[in-house]
C-alpha cells in the first residue's frame, strides 16, 4: 500500500485494518517499523512512539521497530544493527513513512534493505510506504527537501524501484499530490508545483511516468491479481508525458490499466532523454572521459544530498579524484607563455632597432638559459621551447 499522506490519520484507519487482515488473524503478523526516512531528525524516537500509539490504539496492532536510522549509526553497534535487519526479514509487514526521501535512499543504497523489501512482497507480505518514504519506491525520486527548500534544480535521484520489479511499472511515485499548503503559490505534486513537474517529466524516460497520490489517500495493489484499489479521500493520478489520468475510489483500476494508458500516451516530441541520475558512478565516468565540468557539477549534486558520514566519505573521495586529475592534466604550456614570448621578442627588435646590441643580446641570451630557442628568419624572429 502505497499512501499519500495522513498514514497515521483516522481516514486511514480502515485501510490498515483490512490490509492485516489480509495478512493473518490479530497478533498473528510481524510487523515492523523502518525509522530510516526520519532518522536524522532530533525527535526521532518520539516519531517512532506515535506511529507505534496510533498502530497499537487506532488500528489494534502492535508494530515493532527495524531501527536503521543511519549508516554511522550502524557502524557504531553492528550487533543492533544486525538484529534490526533480522527482524525486517521475518516481517510479513513493513511500514516507512515521513522524512526525507533523499537521506533515506543514502542509507539504503547498497544495502540488504531493498532486496528485504523485495522479499517480503514475494513472499506475501505487504510494504505499506507513506509521505518520504513512498517517493523511493519507484525507478525515480524526487529529492523534494533539496529542491524545495535549498533551491536545487529539479532532478531525478535512482529510486528503489520496488514497485518496478513487482509490478513491471516504470513510475516515479510522487506523494502530496494535491498538495495546497502554499495558498498564494503552487505546492501541488509533492510540493514541485507545475513548472518544476513539467521540467522533471521532461527528463524521464518515453515509457516512464509518474505516479500521482493525493493527500490522505492510498492505493493498494494486489500482486497476486493485479488489482488496484484506491482508499481513502482523493485519488490516484497517472500522468504521461502527453496526458493525465485520475482515478477515485470505486473505479476499476489494475496494474495493466496503468500499463495500457502510459503505452497509449506519446510524447509529443520525443527527444533523446538526458542523463538525470547523478551517482558516484557517474561522476567517476565523467572524470575518466575528462567531462570536468559535469564531474563537479555531480559533485556537488552529492554534497548537497549527502547525509551521513559515509555519504561526505564518498564526495571526499571524489573530491580527491578530481584533483589528482588537476595536477596530472596535461598542460598546453606554449599558449600560456607564448603572449609573455612575444612582447619579449618586440622588445628584443626594439633594441636592435636601436642599435642596442648589448641589450638585444641579454634578451636572447637569458631567453635560451630558461630553456627558449630564438631564430632570426626573413618572416622575423621566431621562438621554439627546447
Amino acid at each position: 500500500m502505497i499512501l499519500g499522506s495522513g498514514e497515521t490519520s483516522p481516514t486511514m484507519v480502515t485501510p490498515h485494518q483490512r490490509l492485516f487482515a489480509r495478512l493473518g488473524v490479530a497478533g498473528e503478523v510481524s510487523a515492523v517499523l523502518l525509522d530510516t526516512p526520519f532518522g536524522f531528525q532530533e525527535n526521532a524516537d518520539e516519531l517512532t512512539e506515535r506511529i507505534q500509539v496510533y498502530f497499537r490504539d487506532s488500528v489494534g496492532r502492535e508494530v515493532g521497530v527495524a531501527s536503521l536510522r543511519s549508516r554511522a549509526v550502524a557502524a557504531d553497534d553492528p550487533g543492533a544493527a544486525a538484529r534490526s535487519m533480522l527482524a525486517l526479514q521475518q516481517s510479513r509487514w513493513v511500514f516507512a513513512g515521513p522524512g526525507s526521501p533523499s537521506y533515506a535512499l543514502a542509507q539504503w543504497y547498497d544495502t540488504d534493505v531493498v532486496e528485504l523489501l523485495d522479499d517480503t512482497l514475494r513472499s506475501g507480505g505487504a510494504v505499506v510506504f507513506a509521505s518520504a518514504a513512498a517517493l523511493t519506491l519507484g525507478a525515480f525520486t524526487i529529492p523534494v527537501y533539496e529542491i524545495y527548500k535549498v533551491g536545487a534544480d529539479p532532478v531525478w535521484l535512482e529510486g528503489l524501484d520496488v514497485l518496478g520489479r513487482a509490478t513491471g511499472l516504470n513510475a516515479a511515485v510522487v506523494p502530496h499530490f494535491d498538495n495546497a499548503e502554499g495558498g498564494t503559490h503552487d505546492t501541488r505534486f509533492c510540493y514541485m508545483g507545475e513548472r518544476r513537474l513539467a521540467d522533471l517529466l521532461d527528463q524521464l524516460p518515453d515509457d516512464a511516468f509518474v505516479l500521482g497520490i493525493d493527500e490522505h489517500t492510498g492505493m493498494v495493489v494486489d500482486l497476486d491479481s493485479g488489482a488496484i484499489e484506491v482508499v481513502g479521500r482523493g485519488g490516484v493520478t497517472i500522468r504521461t508525458h502527453s496526458e493525465q489520468t485520475r482515478f477515485v475510489q470505486g473505479d476499476d483500476l489494475s496494474v495493466a490499466a496503468i500499463a495500457t494508458v502510459v503505452g497509449s500516451a506519446q510524447r509529443p516530441d520525443p527527444v533523446e532523454p538526458p542523463s538525470f541520475v547523478v551517482t558516484p558512478a557517474s561522476v567517476a565516468q565523467a572524470l575518466d572521459e575528462g567531462e570536468v565540468s559535469a564531474a563537479v557539477d555531480g559533485i556537488l549534486r552529492l554534497y548537497a544530498e549527502s547525509r551521513g558520514e559515509a555519504d561526505h566519505d564518498v564526495v571526499r573521495r571524489l573530491i580527491a579524484a578530481l584533483g589528482e586529475r588537476a595536477a596530472n592534466a596535461p598542460v598546453d604550456v606554449e599558449s600560456i607563455v607564448g603572449p609573455y614570448l612575444e612582447l619579449l621578442l618586440e622588445l628584443r627588435a626594439s633594441a636592435r632597432a636601436d642599435k642596442r646590441f648589448a641589450d638585444s643580446d641579454l634578451i636572447r641570451d637569458r631567453l635560451a638559459a630558461a630553456g627558449v630557442e630564438i631564430r632570426d628568419t626573413p618572416e622575423g624572429p621566431q621562438w621554439a621551447l627546447t
